[in-house]
């Protein structure tokens, strides 16, 4: 008899001891629509999670938008996608709140806010009660930094259990607009924009830096030709980003909805990631019960700790300006 050259063909399924390597995780994401939807699909193809329930309103919405995913489960990463209602969430490790009026064109955030504050009174407590004692709310419909607010007020969570998506989509669009100009990858520059996200954000120039170095070094050596001093009009391309975007198409969901996956990944991953969240100032630049943004550590508990930047003047007094501007916002509304 030949002999056996491939013994390890013989081994049986039985005999094999596998590594416990699966992907563990459940999201809910609140919200149906472009957002939500984007955002599921951007949680199934990055393989972070391993459940996904879909609530909406319109409950054959929720189901159109999970069979439609479903579909594509041979090309991905074993994941549950299912439509749900708001009992799926509480024993979700992240609930995504993704419902809410969209803007519309022409519409700042802050004119969204009536709208949505008479929709999240309603729908927060059926998400909140019953919600298991370590899950993290995530909240994406805009405005987001009132309506975290609103969500943290209603849900009487503590603090650093209830985040908005924030800045986070703004950053990555001012790396962006820089890397575009100056040729440099955007994973290898390092800026923040923190504040509102809306029209009073703040473009955190003094922190910003290519590979290490200092913008304002950077600048004078880089062998582009381009008007990167100018810092105004690159302020207006990114704050006006989205008001451009909705213009053409009519609604934003593809980076929000990466932007989005980066948190909840932070989160089910316990990361310790840095991250331009939305989360509830307490002194910070002398502000206080007001929900804004500022490079933050986000882990499985939600926020760990929020990360004081060193402003400049004129940074510090936009971040303030920025802040009362919200604060006032919230105190017009019966919460």
């Amino acid at each position: 008899m030949a002999p056996n050259l491939y013994p390890r063909l013989s081994i049986t399924r039985d005999q094999i001891t596998m590594p416990d390597q699966a992907v563990k995780g459940k999201v809910a994401i609140i919200g149906a629509g472009d957002v939500g939807a984007t955002t599921a699909y951007a949680l199934m193809m990055s393989g972070s999670v391993s459940e996904i329930a879909l609530v909406d309103i319109d409950h054959e919405k929720a189901e159109g938008e999970a069979m439609d995913l479903r579909h594509g489960a041979a090309f991905v990463k074993p994941v549950n996608i299912y439509a749900g209602d708001y009992e799926d969430a509480h024993d979700a490790d992240v609930v995504i709140i993704a419902a809410g009026a969209s803007q519309k064109p022409g519409e700042t955030r802050l004119e969204l806010l009536e709208r949505n504050v008479d929709i999240f009174h309603d729908m927060v407590p059926r998400i909140t009660d019953g919600l298991a004692d370590d899950a993290v709310v995530l909240v994406v419909a805009n405005p987001v930094d009132v309506l975290s607010y609103v969500t943290w007020k209603v849900s009487d969570l503590p603090w650093h259990r209830v985040i908005g998506t924030g800045t986070v989509l703004d950053t990555s669009r001012f790396r962006n607009v820089l890397s575009k100009n100056c040729n440099v990858d955007a994973r290898n520059i390092h800026a923040y924009v923190i504040g509102e996200h809306g029209d009073s954000e703040v473009l955190v120039w003094s922190a910003t830096h290519m590979a290490g170095v200092p913008f304002d070094d950077y600048c004078p050596v880089c062998d582009k030709d381009c008007d990167l001093n100018n810092r105004d009009l690159i302020a207006d391309e990114v704050q006006g980003a989205a008001y451009e975007i909705i213009e053409r198409k009519g609604a934003t969901y593809y980076a929000i909805g990466l932007a989005t996956t980066e948190i909840v990944e932070s989160i089910i991953r316990d990361e310790n990631s840095i991250l331009t969240v939305s989360t509830l100032m307490d002194g910070q630049y002398g502000l206080e019960d007001v929900y804004l943004s500022l490079p933050a550590v986000v882990n499985r508990g939600g926020i760990r700790r929020v990360v004081d930047l060193d402003l400049d003047e004129n940074e510090r007094e936009q971040f303030i300006e920025s802040g009362e501007l919200l604060s006032n916002e919230i105190a017009k509304l019966d919460i």
